[in-house]
């Protein structure tokens, strides 16, 4: 598998095209920049980026590699074990990514995709190998005639071919509608996602040995991610591990 694969040179030559009549702008300030799809300096200063230490389940920072013990495992996810592998999540969610996130959410900012799988690449790197199936979290029919694009299934197709990965957009799909989770605690998110996603049919023989990837934009309480992962081990998957370019920490979670 190769991490990063080449683009050909006309399409360098079209983005040099491009760069020279609408000079690019950063998406977190509108600054100017000298690279379309980049953040400026000081956006850049601005993430907070999840390294090492952090939890391997849930991506949850660590204030030192001692918080996480041995297992590199936080509380909460040693009392309540994810029903996933491993996790990943690119940054905390805090004001900047959310500058990047919901416009991409809610606005059309399509744009701001590459941006984002680039960092979610780098920190999905020990996750996604040769064999790994991208799955992104589904919306329902409903919300996505609404929105007409998955933001999930972009951020897949895009990290699959920045790393090579197979991918599979319609894998999962929601077969009831859920109300909105912003604002719903652990508990809530927990009872509303029950049930909500499941492997769409004629999918299970493809996924039935896999090692998958759930890809979403942001991990909050993990109920979605959950609910997807529990539908991909029912259904053959081998190992389901989950990555999220943004992971609500503290008292985000809660809210």
């Amino acid at each position: 598998m190769t991490p990063y694969t080449s683009s050909p040179w006309w399409r360098h030559v079209g983005a040099w095209v491009l760069d020279t009549l609408f000079p690019p702008h950063c998406p977190g300030c509108g600054a100017a920049v000298t690279q379309a799809d980049h953040l400026c300096a000081p956006c850049v200063n601005r993430l907070q980026l999840i390294t090492a230490p952090c939890c391997r389940r849930c991506a949850q920072p660590f204030t030192s590699h001692a918080a996480g013990g041995a297992t590199m495992t936080c509380a909460p996810c040693t009392e309540n074990p994810p029903p996933w592998r491993q996790g990943r999540a690119a940054m905390v969610y805090d004001e900047m990514p959310r500058r990047l996130i919901l416009p991409l959410k809610y606005a059309d900012r399509t744009e701001n995709v590459r941006l984002l799988a680039r960092y979610l690449a780098i920190a999905a790197a020990d996750v996604i190998g040769a064999d790994s199936l991208l799955v992104p979290v589904p919306l329902h029919r409903r919300r996505l005639f609404t929105r007409r694009y998955n933001q999930a299934a972009l951020l897949a197709r895009a990290l699959a071919r920045m790393t090579g990965a197979d991918i599979m957009v319609d894998a999962l799909e929601r077969p009831r509608p859920t109300p909105p989770l912003e604002g719903a605690g652990r508990a809530r998110r927990q009872t509303l996602m029950r049930g909500a996603i499941a492997v769409r049919a004629g999918r299970a023989r493809a996924i039935a040995g896999r090692h998958v990837i759930v890809v979403d934009d942001v991990m909050t309480t993990g109920a979605t991610l959950a609910a997807c992962t529990d539908a991909l081990l029912a259904a053959g998957a081998t190992r389901v591990d989950v990555i999220a370019v943004a992971r609500a920490c503290g008292q985000q979670e809660q809210q």
